[in-house]
């Protein structure tokens, strides 16, 4: 990738800033735009302050997101499964914007932008400046751009995206639905949405069990109908929810 792609889709990215939103001006000196500066706000529980360690951005994939799907079962998807699915969920093609909410290093970011052509955009979000620095470093490609930002308070406009994902992510931020409610109002008419996330469970000492854990990590246990809904009382359609171990993978759309 050239530096003139790089920077075509950072400008790209600044072009659909809602300057209404931004409470600060935008910092593209690590190479991607960050909007959060020094004042990012201090974890919370032992999940999140994981997320904000370089270590952890360095082994992400090979340690974190393999230990979750060894947690789904020998039936649930492997990493390239779950990007292909997401790829096939959101039903990217062409000049879509498509957000990423909570990107981490950019694995499924730089996949969504290879689907895309022409001023199609694909925008990595993250609060973690190690993860993004991991992302810059490592998953940079033509039509993608990285945003350090609040999750709870996104900087553009309603109805900016064609698609919006958030994989592995929605456990561990402060104030989930906050965000899920967040990335809704940027779902343009139209638009798909694809989520995976925890899932607690119906057999009653499985669930105190996963209960007890999250509570000790920080981790978010989420019960079968509490993000289908929140879709559904936001009045997406064409919900779908398939359960693996101790996660589901929901997806929805935005009706025209």
């Amino acid at each position: 990738m050239t530096e003139a792609e790089r920077e075509r889709g950072l400008t790209q990215l600044r072009s659909l800033l809602d300057p209404v939103r931004l409470e600060q001006e935008p910092d593209d000196s690590a190479g991607y735009l960050d909007l959060l500066g020094e004042d990012a706000g201090q974890p919370r529980t032992p999940a999140q302050r994981a997320m904000r360690s370089s270590v952890v951005a360095a082994v992400y994939q090979r340690g974190w997101r393999s230990g979750l799907n060894m947690a789904m079962g020998r039936r649930g998807p492997s990493a390239e499964q779950e990007r292909r699915e997401a790829l096939r969920a959101l039903e990217l093609g062409g000049e879509q914007r498509v957000l990423d909410v909570a990107c981490g290093p950019g694995n499924f970011t730089h996949v969504f932008a290879g689907a895309l052509s022409g001023d199609g955009l694909a925008i990595g979000l993250d609060a973690s400046a190690p993860m993004l620095a991991r992302a810059v470093a490592e998953n940079v490609v033509p039509r993608v751009a990285y945003l350090r930002a609040d999750a709870r308070r996104m900087p553009f406009p309603d109805a900016s995206f064609d698609a919006v994902c958030c994989y592995a992510a929605l456990y561990l931020v402060p104030e989930p639905f906050t965000v899920l409610v967040d990335m809704l109002r940027v779902l343009a008419p139209g638009g798909r949405i694809a989520l995976m996330t925890s899932y607690r469970g119906t057999w009653e000492p499985q669930r105190a069990a996963r209960t007890v854990l999250g509570w000790a990590s920080g981790v978010r246990m989420f019960d079968r109908d509490e993000l289908t809904g929140v879709l559904r009382a936001s009045g997406l359609v064409d919900i779908q929810q398939q359960l693996h171990g101790v996660a589901q993978f929901v997806t929805a759309r935005r009706p025209v």
